[in-house]
């Protein structure tokens, strides 16, 4: 019975080797269809959202449309919620998320990640006049505007704020405002926007972590091709200029680093 067993052997080989792939699974198929396919979320400003036209933009989406013209192809984004946003990848229902989806230990075990497009840190944003507070020690004793259950919570706890609670960065930041709380440590991405969006506000950086958390481009593994396509168009767009000014537009800086 072995013989038979490696005629079997071999006819799986050359399904394997000939069996041409589905449209979207590897560089050679998203070439041949012409479009990367894009998982994403598009209620999530300023990284993907749509605006008063009903357009779909973002920087998350501008990447993802350099990236794809890096590759020769068209970016075609296939919106869908959070939940189940990189779950659509094992469904085949797009080829990438593109969404800041967070480089992680767990994550990596089931999938591949690109090379970190954006980096995220934790700050401490203070009123402008406000010179008592200077580094994330100093709060202690003060009121910080937090959402309870965060990460960034829990550090200004261990910095031995009194926290208030909030529901996210636009309350946490009123606060800080109006004065009925003294800071809040939040995402320097976040930060970022709201002073592009309104850059007379009277509120600063105090301070920032060193350490930074990171997004990339996230793919089913087993695609090595594409993922070293999308590395090398993520080093194309940031070489020549693409990036700084996606960067610049959105946030007012380079948030790569």
């Amino acid at each position: 019975m072995s013989w038979l067993k490696a005629i079997a052997a071999a006819a799986l080989l050359q399904i394997t080797l000939f069996n041409p792939a589905s449209a979207g699974e590897n560089l050679a198929a998203i070439k041949s269809a012409g479009a990367l396919k894009i998982g994403t979320e598009g209620t999530y400003a300023p990284f993907t959202f749509h605006d008063a036209s009903g357009k779909l933009v973002g920087f998350d989406v501008e990447i993802g449309e350099a990236i794809a013209a890096k590759l020769g192809v068209k970016a075609e984004f296939i919106e869908g919620k959070w939940d189940g946003l990189i779950a659509g990848i094992d469904a085949k229902r797009y080829d990438t998320v593109i969404n800041q989806v967070g480089i992680t230990e767990a994550r990596k075990q089931k999938y591949d990640f690109s090379d970190p497009y954006i980096a995220s840190k934790a700050v401490l944003i203070v009123r402008q006049d406000n010179e008592e507070i200077k580094d994330f020690a100093d709060l202690k004793g003060k009121k910080a505007a937090q959402s309870l259950t965060s990460n960034f919570g829990k550090l200004a706890e261990q910095s031995g704020a009194e926290l208030v609670g909030t529901e996210g960065f636009d309350q946490s930041i009123q606060l800080v405002l109006t004065r009925r709380a003294d800071a809040t440590i939040n995402d320097s991405l976040s930060f970022l926007d709201f002073k592009k969006q309104k850059p007379d506000a009277p509120v600063k950086i105090a301070a920032e972590q060193s350490n930074a958390d990171y997004s990339g481009i996230i793919i089913r593994k087993g695609e090595p091709e594409l993922l070293e396509a999308i590395n090398k168009a993520l080093a194309d767009i940031k070489a020549d200029g693409t990036y700084q000014k996606i960067a610049q537009k959105y946030f007012g800086q380079d948030v790569s680093k």
